[in-house]
């Protein structure tokens, strides 16, 4: 099968959004966007039928009006529609293991607050064996006039597996050719802090050995991908506010999630800088799986 990127499609202005998106990051990798509406009462399809009595017409109008748009967007990207007769989490976790990315809208509570997902995109994000973006609805001016490209930020636990977090998050810099910040927050200690605030010696050293670490892990994307400019920054705080924090103003945040082997009963669940990331960023937020 053609590498594709699939957007989980529904009619709504979040999923319409992450259409957009989609479309724009397939445009910069080359590679074809598949716009998915799965729906378990699809009707199996006729030889020939009128819209009077197509059972799946809408569907099908869903699919044709947004792949209109995008394709007069972006004149060059090949765009398949794809309607299947499934329960929809479980024809995206599907087309997930299909796909480069699978790309899903957020709805919003309040703008400056946070937002959340609903039953359908929660459980693919946290199961999806590829990386899994989440998209927030446009403002009526963003969909006007396209926000202006900002940087990545990508999250990063040491110590732990990072190859599929900084391949991805490099690559997405290198061909949106945007700067990249890798962050690593960790909270002081108690032993750091005294009575009159927190042990400046002690934040210092912790500072400089986590600065060392992330050096070390960064150097050889940094030799793979040497158009991209690389800056890091070590925040001593929660690690999911300094990740949140980090990235006002990106054009993506990335993060990570553990692998899990799912076993019968045992729900899916994500990270707490995960959590953090999709429920107080701004921005479009990626959730890459790993070892």
């Amino acid at each position: 099968m053609q590498p594709v990127v699939t957007v989980g499609l529904d009619g709504s202005p979040e999923s319409l959004a992450a259409a957009r998106w989609a479309a724009d990051e397939a445009e910069k990798r080359r590679l074809t966007l598949r716009l998915l509406h799965a729906w378990p009462l699809l009707a199996p399809e006729p030889a020939h039928a009128s819209s009077e009595v197509d059972q799946n017409y809408w569907a099908k109008r869903l699919v044709h009006t947004a792949r209109a748009e995008l394709q007069a967007r972006h004149p060059g990207l090949t765009v398949v529609g794809s309607l299947v007769a499934d329960d929809a989490q479980e024809a995206l976790l599907q087309a997930a293991s299909e796909s480069e990315m699978i790309v899903l809208g957020s709805r919003g509570l309040e703008a400056h607050v946070s937002y959340f997902l609903g039953d359908v995109s929660m459980p693919v994000v946290a199961r999806a064996e590829r990386p899994a973006v989440l998209v927030r609805a446009e403002s009526p001016a963003q969909g006007a006039h396209p926000a202006p490209a900002g940087h990545v930020v990508v999250a990063l636990k040491l110590h732990a597996p990072s190859d599929d977090l900084l391949d991805f998050a490099f690559l997405t810099a290198a061909v949106r050719e945007v700067p990249l910040l890798a962050v690593h927050g960790r909270s002081v200690p108690l032993h750091a802090h005294v009575p009159w605030g927190v042990d400046h010696a002690a934040t210092d050293e912790m500072t400089r050995d986590a600065q060392g670490e992330l050096s070390r892990a960064l150097r050889p994307w940094r030799e793979k991908y040497p158009q991209v400019d690389v800056a890091d920054s070590i925040r001593l705080a929660n690690p999911g506010k300094a990740v949140v924090q980090a990235a006002e103003g990106a054009a993506l945040l990335v993060v990570g999630r553990r692998a899990h082997r799912h076993r019968h009963g045992v729900a899916p669940h994500l990270g707490p800088v995960a959590h953090a990331a999709i429920h107080h960023g701004h921005c479009p937020v990626a959730v890459v799986p790993h070892d």
